[in-house]
């Protein structure tokens, strides 16, 4: 646990509106009673920093023996990272993980050039009420890095730096923010964290980083007078000093950001790349179905079905 020096009542106003240059709000799907709303990639920013994928999953009450089964897919060229609020489940993948995740804890999973895993509420947590709530992103990847091996961290609540100061509580959860550095291994300049905020409660984003934004989980924050409820995203202009307040009810964020990559991303599916040919590459090798020999294992202990690529017409066994 650290004292954050920079977040005391000195903290600059909390700027313009000028300062923001796109506002996201997300759709949310009604995944058969679980919502998810979907910030990143939206039609005006692809990215923000290298995240290029940005889920808000729940919260959802399961009353019965519900939960989410996520069957075994693929995943090339990015970085996969969970972070929840509430809930617990088991993630399994092709590197040989099999890892429980729980509020303020910390999976990252690099795909490399190739993984494979699903994500599975547990028949322990079934067999009670439970609920679930948390956000998923991606993470791409360096060009010098889309091709290594596929790795997996899970890094304890305890592990990652808590900063706190007047009315807030800081959880980095990735890279490097004021002054302090999460123990995940990346492999580019970024921050990602989780914020509580006390009602009025003011926090300066960490500069030092090219790209910076905010998503409102719960509560709002203030910004020039102006206020913005959860379940938007706000990407702010390079180089400004920004500060955000919470309002009235305090506010929960995730704050995420840090340097662009040096060029395009393409999506295809759960496929991110430098090249369109990579994608196209990856997509045959998921359709191939060589799950013994081929660039995709299915995860140990979960390898009886798989989800097929999207419009192939292939059975996921």
């Amino acid at each position: 646990m650290s004292w954050m020096p920079d977040i005391e009542p000195k903290c600059p106003g909390t700027g313009s509106l000028h300062d923001i240059e796109t506002l996201i709000v997300p759709r949310a799907r009604d995944l058969g009673g679980f919502e998810v709303r979907r910030a990143l990639p939206a039609p005006r920013r692809q990215m923000v920093g290298p995240f290029i994928f940005f889920d808000q999953m729940g919260p959802a009450e399961f009353i019965d023996s519900g939960g989410i089964d996520v069957r075994p897919h693929p995943h090339i060229g990015l970085a996969t990272v969970t972070y929840l609020y509430e809930g617990a489940f088991l993630h399994r993948d092709s590197v040989g993980s099999t890892q429980m995740i729980h509020p303020g804890e910390v999976n990252w999973m690099v795909a490399g050039r190739g993984v494979t895993h699903s994500e599975r509420t547990t028949a322990q947590t079934r067999a009670g009420r439970h609920s679930l709530f948390g956000i998923q992103t991606w993470v791409a990847l360096p060009e010098s890095h889309e091709d290594r091996p596929a790795s997996f961290e899970h890094h304890g609540e305890g592990a990652l730096p808590l900063l706190k100061g007047e009315g807030k509580a800081v959880r980095l959860i990735l890279g490097a923010a004021w002054g302090e550095r999460a123990p995940v291994s990346t492999f580019s300049e970024m921050f990602y964290a989780d914020a509580v905020l006390d009602p009025g409660a003011r926090l300066p984003l960490p500069d030092g980083h090219e790209d910076r934004g905010i998503y409102v989980t719960t509560g709002s924050i203030v910004i020039a007078g102006q206020e913005f409820p959860a379940g938007q995203m706000m990407v702010f202009r390079p180089g400004d000093a920004i500060t955000v307040a919470a309002g009235a009810r305090g506010a929960r964020l995730m704050l995420l950001g840090g340097e662009t990559l040096n060029g395009p991303r393409y999506i295809s599916w759960n496929f991110v790349a430098s090249s369109r040919e990579r994608l196209e590459a990856a997509k045959e090798d998921w359709m191939r179905g060589d799950f013994e020999h081929g660039r995709f294992r299915l995860p140990a202990g979960d390898a009886d079905e798989f989800i097929p690529f999207p419009g192939s017409g292939r059975p996921g066994r």
